[in-house]
């Protein structure tokens, strides 16, 4: 089955007024302007096929936002191709524009005075759905929703999660194929995010969307994305699963240990780095090669009241790869 995102050295570059402050810069701006050039998204490739969930990850000003912008077609690439659909985004046909959403956690379509179902009867409109299809479409995804009678409250007296919730429901009312969702989770609480996600994942399952998700809630990649891709600085670092990200760029395991008596730092540094020692409990780092040699030595050794072994927590493998720009 081809892909349904094609993406090839796709890239943009804005033009940034350079300015020098104080009134003297003010005046040679306003006579003679300059300018610098700005490489938002610098050759990114990549292919995405049908019914995938993918993470697009990147620090603020990574060239997340601008990339889902080109891939939608609401600004023109400077350099590249890409294909959504079978349909060259930029040219914005009406068929196309039918087989997409942009959800953007920090915007809203919704009408703020009015309850959400009136503005979801202008979108049901705009779609060309009749009244029946749309009242069973608006019902159906209510329901996965669990939002309840919430559509006839004015939106303005929705909590954030219901408005979010209800922000979704207008974006999927006219069953799009590819889902690009912008930090759909921003702001909400713990209960909110997890209802959000389970409604993407079941969403997903049912209609077989290919969804491109960006995110700065781990919660949300891990609960949600097998793939993930990685930019920085407009450059695509990597293209991979989760798990390989881990194991590419935390070649250690974690290992808590509770024992049945203190031991000292020197005691238990053959055993790897302690990055925690609180009385009769450590948290250690061990080399993945070395782990089932080290915990069968620290099981015979000493005196292992409890202990478990886990991956780091991937907010801090992602930021670490931030911090240095790379996974190599």
């Amino acid at each position: 089955m081809p892909p349904i995102i094609h993406v090839q050295n796709l890239s943009k570059v804005y033009p940034v007024a350079d300015k020098e402050p104080g009134l003297v810069g003010t005046l040679r701006h306003f006579f003679r302007r300059q300018y610098k050039l700005i490489e938002a998204v610098q050759q990114v490739s990549f292919e995405i096929e049908p019914g995938a969930v993918v993470g697009f990850l990147g620090a603020n000003g990574a060239g997340k936002t601008t990339t889902l912008k080109m891939l939608t077609g609401l600004i023109y690439p400077s350099a590249g191709t890409v294909a959504v659909a079978g349909f060259v985004p930029f040219r914005r046909e009406r068929d196309f524009l039918n087989k997409i959403t942009l959800v953007m956690g920090q915007k809203q379509q919704l009408i703020w005075d009015l309850p959400a179902l009136d503005s979801l009867r202008v979108n049901a409109a705009v779609y060309g759905l009749s009244d029946a299809e749309a009242a069973r479409r608006v019902g159906e995804l209510a329901e996965m929703l669990a939002l309840g009678d919430k559509l006839n409250q004015p939106v303005r007296k929705l909590s954030l999660g219901e408005r979010m919730k209800a922000e979704l429901l207008a974006a999927l009312l006219h069953r799009p194929q590819v889902l690009f969702l912008d930090e759909p989770t921003l702001g909400l609480d713990v209960n909110a995010q997890t209802a959000v996600r389970a409604f993407l994942k079941e969403y997903n399952t049912r209609y077989g969307a290919t969804v491109l998700l960006t995110s700065h809630y781990m919660a949300d990649i891990t609960a949600l994305c097998e793939r993930v891709l990685l930019i920085h600085l407009g450059k695509l670092i990597y293209d991979g699963s989760l798990d390989g990200l881990l194991n590419r760029f935390a070649p250690y395991r974690e290992v808590r240990a509770e024992f049945g008596r203190a031991y000292s730092r020197e005691e238990l540094a053959p055993y790897g780095e302690v990055e925690m020692l609180a009385e009769c409990e450590a948290r250690f780092l061990v080399e993945r090669d070395e782990l089932v040699h080290t915990v069968g030595r620290m099981l015979a050794e000493l005196q292992v009241v409890d202990l478990e072994v886990s991956d780091p927590p991937i907010e801090e493998v992602i930021g670490k790869v931030f911090l240095t720009g790379s996974v190599a």
